[in-house]
């Protein structure tokens, strides 16, 4: 039978060598695949196709990151993402200080609420959750630690979009928002003025935005320069009257947080 031999190195069908992509960029895509839409596990045959590479390739750096604990096999045959990850997420600076000085406030809110507890920084255009506390009994909600939410139907997320530079807010509006309910709000003008509320009264509320029975609400946590850093919410049930004690105390946690930082509101 005749025909070229594969190239050395390469296998035969594997199309490796016409992806420009670098070769640290292929290796990290492999961990993106979990996140863009996020997912807690995935087969080898949907990495590739979520990543764009040969099965082949897949393969040979799944197995890389599974030797040095970056994803972990599960018992179906799945891929989840691994400890060493996060052992490695909770040493950078800004998450490790931040979650550090701002878990007794979080502790304290959880314990005035038993509600869900979220502290979220913004990253590009989403809000990283950095920390979570859950009660037995809260609202069912889908968030997680190092998961990330939409900036324009969350809480915190409204809270750190209306307090980023300006230039970063246009370039969100000028993106397709998705609508994931009928209540959440797609209209680039409706948010401008949200947003500007949110400012102006320091709190940020979504109602059933995001999550069928969820309303949020928010404050903006600041450093010593005055820069909102991140934002502190509570989930909970949506009732038809918000309980005012659950403004109050997520108030309360932004204000311990921010003086944590360094931070002292001028007079």
């Amino acid at each position: 039978m005749s025909g070229k031999p594969a190239r050395s190195g390469t296998p035969a069908g594997d199309d490796a060598s016409r992806d420009d992509r670098s070769v640290a960029a292929r290796v990290f895509a492999i961990v993106d695949a979990f996140t863009s839409p996020a997912a807690a596990s995935l087969s080898l045959t949907a990495i590739a196709r979520r990543t764009g590479l040969p099965l082949s390739t897949t393969h040979r750096l799944v197995a890389e990151w599974v030797q040095w604990g970056g994803l972990m096999r599960q018992e179906d045959g799945n891929y989840a993402l691994g400890l060493r990850l996060w052992e490695v997420g909770v040493q950078t600076p800004t998450a490790h200080n931040l979650r550090t000085i701002a878990l007794p406030y979080l502790e304290d809110l959880y314990e005035a609420t038993r509600e869900h507890v979220h502290l979220a920084i913004l990253d590009g255009h989403d809000a990283l959750n950095v920390e979570k506390l859950s009660g037995h009994q809260a609202v069912r909600v889908s968030s997680r630690v190092g998961g990330r939410l939409p900036l324009h139907s969350t809480g915190v997320g409204l809270v750190l979009l209306a307090h980023a530079p300006f230039e970063v807010i246009d370039a969100y509006l000028a993106t397709s928002l998705r609508r994931f309910l009928p209540l959440t709000v797609t209209s680039p003008d409706e948010l401008r003025k949200r947003l500007a509320a949110i400012r102006a009264s320091g709190i940020a509320h979504a109602s059933e935005e995001m999550t069928v029975g969820s309303s949020s609400i928010a404050a903006p946590i600041r450093d010593r320069t005055g820069a909102v850093v991140a934002a502190v919410s509570v989930v909970v049930t949506t009732t038809p009257k918000p309980d005012p004690a659950h403004e109050s105390a997520v108030r309360a946690a932004a204000r311990g947080i921010s003086r944590t930082l360094g931070y002292r509101r001028s007079i």
